[in-house]
């Protein structure tokens, strides 16, 4: 076969494949941003996502948890441990005595008093966490600042004078 011998060009063929290819890339874009939006419009890196997701879920599940004054499940969740009481707490000094005096309701250090409602507002990267603020009872000031660690998925309270700002 010589270069005059050519086979017939298929247009039929050639609009097929514009199609899967323009098809598969608008997929794979809208996948990317539906990603994006479900983890909460993020502006990180993409392969910071899920932290910032799980984190945001993380930090719901344990206000939620508060705000029922279920102290006993949100010790779970700020340790990640469900099953806490069935074995010594391995955390170092962090007792559940000391859990109920930062998160009851009529304990005079918790600041906020009893939690009622919560909204998570941002999450930022900070280090090889997250820092994420709630307001809590409507309040459009002081957010609670809590800290997540995406590999263990506990929280915790932040280093002293780190919170983010959340604007005038």
């Amino acid at each position: 076969m010589t270069l005059l011998d050519a086979p017939v060009f298929d247009e039929v063929r050639d609009r097929r494949r514009r199609v899967i290819t323009y098809s598969a890339a608008g997929l794979i874009f809208l996948l990317f941003v539906g990603w994006w939006l479900v983890a909460g419009r993020p502006v990180d890196w993409p392969w910071f996502w899920n932290d910032h997701m799980r984190g945001r879920m993380a930090m719901n599940s344990f206000l939620d948890a508060v705000e029922k004054n279920d102290l006993p499940a949100a010790y779970g969740i700020w340790h990640r441990d469900p099953e806490w009481q069935k074995h010594p707490p391995q955390s170092g000094g962090d007792t559940f005595a000391r859990f109920q005096d930062n998160w009851s309701a009529q304990s005079p250090d918790n600041e906020y008093g009893a939690i009622q409602s919560h909204q998570v507002v941002a999450e930022r990267r900070y280090g090889n966490g997250l820092l994420i603020a709630a307001l809590i009872n409507g309040r459009k000031s002081k957010a609670l600042n809590l800290f997540y660690f995406p590999k263990t998925g506990t929280l915790d309270f932040p280093p002293p004078d780190v919170e983010l700002y959340l604007g005038p």
